[in-house]
């Protein structure tokens, strides 16, 4: 087993090491070793793959969110964002400052990135965070914590990939992601409020939001109105029982093209921009996701998966050791790797793991999911720092610095999900009842 394990180390470092795409150095790993180690039909097993992964019925909703988060990153819904939630955040201490946070929560329950949310509600609160006086370290830091809520808040492309992977209910992961989405979301503004109380010259004294009116603020909810309905369509209908997780996709996309149409953001050149974008995305994903099936079925037939498994319980290792263990492990991988291709390479071993520890597969998706919200921002391979270095200039090392009180809360709040597994499972029982 030894040489199994090493050889497939050696292998996959190598594919990946060379600078080839994810989705292929996978396949070509799992391939390579069922060649070498087993006698089996190698292009019949690969062309069944292939067949089983793509034509899952849970993936027919990520393409659809895909093409609604393409959509609306072309509308003008960031700036009515700003605009409805601005006088409402300077109620709070760090006033306009929330706009980040708050404005990726809700961006997030319409879009399902984390890369995409970022963008955003960056591309116009930190140049208004800028031009009113605000501190660019409080600024850029609350945006890259923030930001990462795009995979955590229901609807997610992540989650849909984990029920794939992990054959577990989408419905039951976007349940379970809101309560957790909205905590973490709250412990960020605590965050805000406690660093802009500790340095008050991060906010400006000036600042012309103290002189809002509340009939001022009453009225800017009317800029709200769009993303809220669009929120209600897609999480209200799934949760209702009205549609599943991809007839709600098909209402957010006829939304999302609703807005567009009403804010004139649909063009001749917006409408390649959307397809182009998409067909990209969902390539991308596919492709990794068929390596990740090849590679995941290799390791079972060549027992890679229950060898590690024995081993690691073996260690007797206490609930909060393992979890200690695989933070560890995530914030080492997501220094090299995205967080699809962290999910896909190392679930295969590390479900059984967690399972065989007591842990609900429900529960530790949503781990999961918090853990490659992290790898977004740690260096070198963080994409929400790359997206705040596109519209900042800042470098990423410095982004690194601002971002790091919103990575430690996040592993705090990780231990927390562990030592109290109901704030994660609550709402999906207390839905869904006896299902789970």
């Amino acid at each position: 087993m030894t040489i199994i394990v090493s050889s497939l180390l050696v292998i996959l470092l190598l594919l990946l090491g060379s600078g080839i795409w994810i989705g292929i150095g996978l396949a070509a790993t799992g391939s390579t070793m069922l060649v070498l180690f087993r006698d089996i039909p190698i292009g019949k097993l690969l062309a069944q793959y292939t067949w089983n992964i793509l034509t899952t019925q849970e993936l027919l909703a990520l393409p659809m969110f895909i093409v609604m988060g393409e959509i609306l990153f072309r509308t003008k819904l960031s700036q009515s964002l700003f605009n409805g939630l601005s006088p409402w955040a300077s109620l709070l201490p760090g006033r306009l400052l929330h706009v980040n946070v708050i404005g990726s929560t809700i961006f997030a329950a319409i879009s399902g990135s984390s890369a995409a949310t970022t963008q955003v509600v960056g591309r116009i609160s930190l140049a208004e965070l800028e031009k009113r006086g605000y501190g660019k370290s409080i600024s850029l830091g609350s945006l890259a914590g923030a930001g990462t809520l795009g995979f955590l808040i229901p609807p997610s492309n992540i989650m849909i990939i984990y029920g794939v992977l992990g054959n577990v209910s989408v419905l039951k992961l976007f349940m379970a992601g809101v309560v957790p989405g909205v905590l973490l979301a709250s412990c960020f503004m605590g965050w805000v409020m406690i660093h802009s109380c500790i340095n008050p010259g991060l906010v400006p004294k000036d600042d012309p939001t103290l002189k809002i009116t509340w009939d001022i603020r009453f009225r800017a909810l009317k800029d709200l109105g769009p993303v809220m309905l669009l929120i209600l369509a897609i999480l209200g209908s799934m949760y209702a029982g009205i549609a599943t997780p991809s007839e709600s996709a098909a209402v957010g996309v006829l939304g999302a093209l609703l807005i567009a149409y009403f804010q004139k953001g649909l063009t001749r050149q917006s409408m390649r921009d959307i397809a182009m974008g998409s067909i990209q995305t969902c390539a991308m994903i596919a492709l990794i996701l068929l390596g990740a099936s090849i590679l995941s079925h290799a390791t079972a037939f060549l027992g890679i998966t229950q060898a590690i498994s024995g081993w690691v319980t073996a260690l007797n290792l206490s609930p909060f050791g393992l979890i200690a263990i695989l933070i560890g492990l995530y914030i080492v991988l997501g220094a090299f790797l995205d967080g699809f291709s962290m999910m896909v390479l190392t679930l295969p071993i590390v479900l059984p793991i967690v399972t065989a520890a007591g842990f609900d597969p429900i529960w530790f998706g949503i781990f999961l999911v918090i853990v490659i919200e992290m790898a977004q921002i740690t260096p070198p391979v963080g994409f929400n720092l790359f997206m705040l270095q596109g519209l900042s200039g800042v470098n990423i090392g410095r982004l690194a610095q601002y971002a790091t009180p919103y990575l430690l809360i996040m592993i705090l709040f990780v231990f927390l999900l562990a030592a109290v597994p109901d704030v994660v499972l609550w709402l999906p029982r207390h839905i869904m009842g006896s299902a789970m």
